[in-house]
């Protein structure tokens, strides 16, 4: 066992359930590593398609890149299957309080999803309202039902709570967003 050494300031940052000071990034990787682990899902943050320009080669071992591009817009953070489902989701954080600004998401993540689902995939996103310590799971469907019906440059976090799913803070998973998705699509109870 580890022996903690520290000063009284540095228990204070202990992360805690209100306040984990992590980042919606870090909480859905240790959830996925979770999934994964447990044999439960196999689901993967995607590479952001980079090129390369310019490297300095001092040596083989410490090249460093200069400069580089986005090859092409990428489409989401996350994908991978889970009961035999392909799902595909973007992961947004908000300092908000009242709503999540649609500036957020691009367009073509959001066509991304709507052909995920036309095609029988599971699209969402997972949106952290930070300030508030709230988590939700939009399904792509109610999205797309919010922006037809819409004009608003915001999704009000009130449409959230009346018709995405939140998804509950745990030990382990962090984010457990299955949990919800057997509510959702599998006939599961949360």
């Amino acid at each position: 066992m580890k022996k903690m050494i520290g000063t009284r300031n540095n228990y204070n940052n202990i992360n805690t359930y209100a306040n984990r000071g992590m980042t919606l990034e870090d909480d859905l990787k240790a959830s996925n590593d979770y999934y994964l682990v447990n044999d439960k899902a196999v689901i993967y943050k995607k590479p952001t398609p980079i090129t390369i320009s310019k490297v300095n080669y001092p040596s083989r071992v410490e090249a460093v890149i200069k400069e580089g591009y986005f090859k092409t817009p990428s489409t989401t953070d996350y994908n991978g299957i889970y009961k035999g489902k392909y799902i595909d989701f973007e992961a947004k954080e908000t300092k908000l309080k009242t709503s999540f600004p649609l500036s957020n998401i691009h367009a073509h993540q959001i066509n991304h999803l709507k052909q995920i689902y036309k095609h029988g995939g599971i699209g969402f996103l997972i949106v952290r309202f930070t300030v508030i310590n709230k988590t939700f799971l939009l399904p792509i469907e109610v999205l797309t039902d919010f922006l037809v019906n819409n004009t608003r440059k915001s999704i009000p976090l009130s449409y959230f709570e009346k018709n995405g799913y939140i998804i509950k803070d745990k030990y382990n998973p962090r984010v457990d967003y299955l949990e919800v998705l057997d509510k959702i699509y599998f006939g599961g109870n949360v």
